[in-house]
């Protein structure tokens, strides 16, 4: 159930209206847009609208069809906009995360942080404990790994996104990174997903292998009734019967999820195709589709890389891709990093 409250509802009448649903038994979430206060209700409870409809200050009560209710559109018409210390993601501006699959030394992190920061990219990404399919492939360098992007991420001035696995990795991943990350395999692991409701950190939230548009929704609104307001939707690819690409990559949920939710959306192109070469024109659709940014894996030397080095971008490649997309974005009422960092005097 969502309460939209009148436009000059005062705070003792917001409040009288939310004490009034948790004595139904409800958890109310609160949203503040431009013009309207709007009360979201969920819970095991049974509030009557008729009720809650007569009570002082409420404009309109609507149930709620869709089962993620704090997700919805219909809770929060307007985008909600993530701050990553000043970088606005779900803003005009596209926000590009970029950095290696995996940390594997502090040369090769390094250099990488260096060469996205130039090519414009806001938040460098990167493992530190690898998800993988065979237990014998790299699996990433745990803590030493974190300390590694971290100092790389601080010397080039930017933002850190890195995967969370495991409930016991939150404290310590929560010392190192700006944003945790959840995997595809992870997009159901709920008990994961309501300590991630505890955080005070964004959480980008990746769409599972096989999973419905429906149930990845559904996997954020796990964190969201958390109390964590600061979800950011990730697309990055789902299993089909197609075995030319590593996955489908599905340009369509881009729009259906903007006109869902209210949540933004970023791409992921590069586990998306899982090929070096569709990486850029992936990339190039998924901005022009809507995405609120994009997760790109680049490294200094892809070919010897220990990890998705078939999809990672070479440098220059990734450099190439920022120019095309400063033409792309405008062209669609958006913008991006509007040159590289390095010509406007940055350190």
């Amino acid at each position: 159930m969502v309460v939209v409250m009148q436009e000059r509802a005062t705070e003792e009448q917001i409040a009288q209206v939310v004490a009034r649903l948790v004595e139904m038994g409800m958890d109310v979430h609160r949203s503040t847009g431009v013009e309207r206060t709007v009360l979201g209700a969920v819970g095991q409870g049974l509030p009557d609208a008729g009720l809650i409809e007569m009570l002082d200050g409420v404009h309109e009560v609507l149930r709620i069809s869709s089962p993620y209710k704090l997700a919805s559109r219909t809770f929060k018409p307007e985008g909600t906009v993530v701050m990553i210390g000043d970088i606005r993601l779900g803003g005009d501006e596209v926000i590009v995360m970029a950095g290696p699959c995996s940390a594997e030394n502090e040369k090769q992190v390094g250099t990488t942080a260096a060469a996205v920061r130039r090519a414009g990219a806001k938040i460098l990404r990167g493992g530190a404990f690898k998800p993988r399919s065979s237990p014998y492939s790299f699996q990433g360098l745990g803590e030493e790994g974190l300390r590694l992007l971290r100092d790389a991420s601080r010397a080039e001035n930017l933002k850190l996104i890195t995967e969370v696995m495991d409930l016991s990795q939150i404290e310590l991943i929560d010392r190192y990174a700006d944003i945790f990350q959840v995997g595809a395999r992870n997009m159901q692991n709920f008990t994961l997903l309501r300590e991630l409701g505890h955080v005070r950190k964004p959480v980008l939230l990746k769409r599972g292998i096989s999973a419905t548009i429906e149930e990845w929704l559904l996997s954020a609104e796990y964190v969201l009734s958390g109390g964590n307001t600061d979800v950011i939707l990730c697309e990055r690819g789902i299993r089909t019967f197609e075995t030319a690409t590593r996955n489908t990559f599905d340009i369509s949920a881009i729009p259906v999820v903007r006109k869902l939710s209210h949540l933004p959306i970023v791409a992921d192109p590069s586990h998306g195709a899982g090929r070096r070469d569709m990486v850029v024109p992936m990339a190039r659709a998924a901005v022009a589709a809507g995405a609120d940014g994009l997760i790109i894996e680049v490294h200094c030397d892809p070919d010897h890389a220990l990890s998705d080095g078939a999809q990672s971008l070479f440098p220059s490649q990734f450099d190439r891709l920022m120019a095309e997309l400063r033409i792309i974005a405008p062209a669609i009422g958006r913008s991006i990093c509007l040159e590289p960092v390095a010509r406007r005097g940055w350190s």
